[in-house]
């Protein structure tokens, strides 16, 4: 039937190149082109909701191994609140990188989301220009159509050519980094961890997140970003004077300038890669928003006041060091990244709906695309959450749709063993609450 179905086709085609003005008796007319109308189909508000009784006999099996450590947990019914299962909620743990749940929570309540961050380029004297930074860690010193680490950024290469349009000559680059203050370093930050490519000074300027390797997520980071940036552009100028630092003149004669990508786009890096520098970026770009100083203490001051006042309640046992959950000194609970996320995949908070595209989705994207193995743990495809690992302490907080249909949120904080042997476990238990209709 199917050889039969792609004879005739193949008799319709040859026919109309042929250019024969009717078809034979029996030849069906050429079907219509097919029309492709991708779209999202949203869960049914009807469908079956789990039981706390439902969860918890699910999940038993998986919350007897071991490898969890100390576990404290909470599961919600996302579109009415319920909570179905918790276990020690209020207890105050290190989230690691759950923290930017935190942030891009903060970040996303508090500003427009469209908001976007221009870097400039200014004329000096005797043929110097100023590179200015706003902020923006996502620029990128990739030439123009390669590849970028950052989605949709500012590049470096536009404001060379802007300014070889303006024909003005230049003989030496400087850089502009007084759009923030204070250090560039918290200190219960590891500065090892700069070469070890988890961060890098906080400055108003960088490229590619100070990345050695543009492309490389866990690339070495450079301990003067600020400065590499300028080389940049003067390598994109093949201007060979050494990179100095410079405060751009009153008036500011901008020569060039290119904007970032929106909020929501560099909110949306920041969890899917789980990316320290953006989040501690993001934080002060908050703190500037609101009328407050661009450091990274503010910033964090930032994110304490936006979500203690949204989330009054589950606040309490919530204080934090940083941004991007790199420090050790940072302390929540499961209680208030559950509310969080219940709050983003429910109907209270839809200002936090954008964050749920960011999330990296079970066996296929950001710091979640090596995890659910297909195989052996059900849930790929269908959960996303945000990873979070310290030396141990492991921890997830997301959603997943369970088989009914009913989207739960969860925040899972493990303690006292290897991530190696908590992460694989957290997400069995996860997995058990995609598979459960769990009434």
């Amino acid at each position: 039937m199917i050889l039969a179905l792609a004879s005739t086709a193949a008799v319709a085609v040859a026919l109309r190149l042929d250019k024969e003005a009717e078809l034979p008796p029996g030849i069906p007319p050429q079907p219509a082109a097919i029309v492709v109308d991708p779209q999202i189909d949203p869960v049914v508000a009807t469908a079956p909701a789990p039981t706390p009784a439902g969860i918890s006999r699910a999940i038993a099996p998986e919350l007897r191994d071991p490898a969890l450590g100390v576990l404290s947990g909470m599961i919600s019914d996302s579109l009415t609140g319920e909570v179905l299962w918790s276990r020690n909620p209020d207890r105050p743990r290190i989230p690691a990188s759950n923290d930017k749940v935190l942030s891009a929570a903060a970040v996303l309540e508090a500003m427009p989301h469209d908001a976007r961050l221009t870097t400039t380029v200014v004329a000096g004297s005797n043929g110097q220009i100023i590179l200015k930074g706003a902020g923006d860690p996502t620029l990128s010193a990739q030439p123009a159509g390669a590849d970028t680490f950052y989605s949709e950024p500012a590049r470096i290469a536009d404001l060379a050519e802007q300014i070889k349009q303006a024909g003005i000559p230049v003989t030496s680059v400087a850089v502009d980094l007084s759009a923030f203050s204070g250090p560039t370093m918290d200190r219960t930050w590891d500065r090892r961890d700069i070469q070890g490519g988890d961060i890098a000074p906080i400055e108003s300027l960088m490229v590619d997140g100070a990345r050695l390797e543009p492309l490389d997520e866990y690339s070495p980071r450079s301990a003067t970003p600020g400065i590499m940036a300028g080389e940049a552009l003067a390598a994109a100028l093949d201007v060979d004077a050494p990179v100095t630092e410079a405060s751009a003149p009153a008036g500011d004669r901008v020569i060039a300038k290119v904007e970032s990508a929106p909020l929501v786009t560099r909110v949306n890096d920041m969890l899917r890669h789980s990316d320290n520098v953006l989040a501690e970026t993001l934080s002060i770009e908050l703190s500037v928003h609101r009328g407050g100083p661009a450091t990274l203490a503010a910033g964090v001051d930032a994110i304490e006041q936006v979500l203690s006042s949204t989330f009054p309640e589950q606040w309490k046992g919530t204080t934090l060091a940083d941004a991007s959950g790199i420090s050790y000194a940072n302390r929540t609970t499961p209680a208030l990244l559950d509310a969080v996320m219940t709050a983003a995949s429910g109907p209270s908070r839809p200002a936090l709906r954008p964050m749920l595209d960011g999330l990296p989705i079970a066996a296929g994207t950001g710091t979640l695309a090596d995890r659910f193995p297909v195989a052996t743990t059900p849930g790929a495809g269908w959960v996303r959450a945000k990873t979070g690992t310290l030396t141990g302490v492991s921890s997830l907080t997301g959603i997943v749709q369970t088989i009914d249909g009913r989207v739960l949120s969860f925040a899972l904080m493990s303690g006292g063993t290897s991530p190696a042997d908590a992460r694989p476990a957290l997400d069995a238990v996860v997995g058990q609450l995609r598979e459960c209709g769990c009434r």
